[in-house]
């Protein structure tokens, strides 16, 4: 199926894991891919050759997603590249527990800047070229810990819930352009380093009702292949849980 062909999507944070699992099954379904890594260069360039050995096309973007004039020129590079921009999968994200008494501002700071200032940094440079492609998707990643609460993250969960928010706010503020948001909130996800949480997280692998195990990239990708496809259309402003079971609202 290649419901994405003639599509050009930017994927942040795509050397590995989630991002490249969203990069791989976009090109599957026919989009361009630009690649964007910051400092996981050769990692990137896996997920580039990864894609183009299946049969897809894929540039490889590098840039600090917190600095505007660098994700002005991720985005340039891919209109260069391929013409246009269509889908934006604000994925990159940065990992630090530390406990709230401990947490000072500079760190809260780092955390904000890349969960929370990135999507809002990368939508407004992307929207131009999604208005000339008359249209487009917005996916932004949530995270679990942000609806279940835990421990040590206070940065991370009140970035990923302002990013819901922020999701809310462009289904209003770009649907006259035909551009829709999403957010997608994976669980317990298998990634390369083991784990998607911490040792004080309220929910384990155990705990998950659909089958007892943590997914897997690929559910996660999926998800954001469907909303970024055309049988999406009508579905903006949703955030949407992809953990098994997790948690059931």
């Amino acid at each position: 199926m290649t419901e994405l062909t003639g599509m050009v999507a930017v994927v942040t944070g795509a050397a590995r894991n989630i991002g490249r699992a969203i990069a791989l099954d976009l090109a599957r379904g026919g989009a361009k891919i630009a690649v964007h890594v910051n400092s996981s260069a050769e990692a990137g360039a896996e997920t580039q050759r990864l894609i183009e050995a299946a049969g897809g096309t894929a540039i490889l973007v590098t840039g600090d997603v917190t600095d505007p004039a660098a994700v002005q020129r991720i985005m340039q590079s891919a209109v260069d590249a391929f013409g246009r921009i269509d889908i934006l999968v604000n994925n990159a994200a940065l990992r630090r527990e530390t406990k709230f008494e401990d947490l000072d501002l500079a760190e809260w700071r780092e955390v904000t800047a890349v969960l929370l200032d990135a999507p809002f940094l990368c939508a407004k440079a992307a929207l131009p070229a999604m208005k000339a492609a008359g249209g487009g998707s917005i996916i932004n990643l949530g995270g679990l810990s942000a609806h279940t609460g835990t421990t040590d993250r206070a940065h991370v969960i009140a970035a990923k819930m302002g990013v819901v928010g922020l999701t809310r706010a462009l289904a209003f503020d770009l649907a006259p352009y035909g551009i829709t948001a999403n957010c997608v909130v994976p669980g317990l996800i298998e990634t390369q380093r083991g784990k998607s949480g911490h040792g004080s997280a309220s929910l384990n692998a155990a705990r998950v009702p659909l089958a007892g195990r943590r997914g897997r990239p690929e559910e996660v990708a999926s998800m954001v292949r469907m909303l970024a496809g055309p049988q999406s259309r009508y579905l903006t402003g949703q955030t949407l849980h992809v953990n098994g079971g997790a948690m059931v609202t």
